[in-house]
């Protein structure tokens, strides 16, 4: 059985759905810690549910961005977990972290990158016109939401709808998304060579992966 490591910082919707398919049998992994940056945040409720073991490690008690990372590391290493997975993790890493879990650390990002790293992703698209945004997962490495595309999620965009509703169908690209991910992962059918993502023949993904998505 494979082990993971879930870092989050809010509502945790990322969270329960890797939780759910862990549960049923879906992910051929179990969920041995959730980190949380911000306390009281529902994320932690979702991993209560589910019976997870979690642990708050405030940022802002940390001088620096590397001690804040050092920090998260002494309670992640020890675990020696296969895959650490960043689900609403608001926190920029440093090259120490990702260079100790390199080739184990994935990120879900909202946007169809290399378009719109960073924050209001979902603002951007919808102020700039664009007819189709969606999600992407990717392996991690010390560039803001860069490192190898792993695949990509992508919906046609309504310009009359409202950045919420958006937000919400986004978030079921996400939540289909990162669970079948993660168990390629974990079945080892996927894997990072170098800096080029290796599917296997058994992978429900491949090279330059997009789904498109009506939702």
């Amino acid at each position: 059985m494979k082990k993971i490591v879930v870092l989050i910082s809010g509502g945790g919707s990322n969270l329960e759905a890797i939780a759910k398919a862990c549960k049923i049998g879906n992910i051929p992994a179990s969920v041995e810690l959730v980190i949380s940056n911000q306390t009281d945040v529902k994320g932690l409720e979702r991993a209560k549910k589910f019976h997870l073991m979690s642990k708050v490690i405030e940022h802002q008690k940390y001088n620096s961005r590397e001690e804040f990372d050092q920090a998260l590391l002494e309670q992640i290493l020890p675990i020696e977990p296969d895959l650490v997975v960043l689900a609403g993790f608001m926190r920029i890493l440093s090259k120490d972290f990702t260079d100790a879990l390199s080739g184990k650390l994935i990120n879900i990002h909202p946007s169809l990158l290399p378009n719109y790293p960073g924050l209001n992703t979902h603002k951007q698209a919808i102020e700039n016109g664009d007819l189709m945004h969606g999600i992407s997962v990717h392996y991690v490495n010390n560039e803001l939401d860069g490192g190898p595309i792993i695949t990509q999620g992508a919906l046609k965009i309504d310009p009359s709808q409202s950045e919420t509703k958006l937000i919400n169908r986004i978030h079921k690209i996400e939540h289909a998304v990162y669970p079948k991910v993660i168990a390629d992962i974990a079945k080892g059918y996927i894997s990072l060579q170098g800096d080029q993502v290796k599917f296997e023949s058994e992978s429900y993904f491949s090279p330059n992966h997009m789904e498109f998505f009506n939702v």
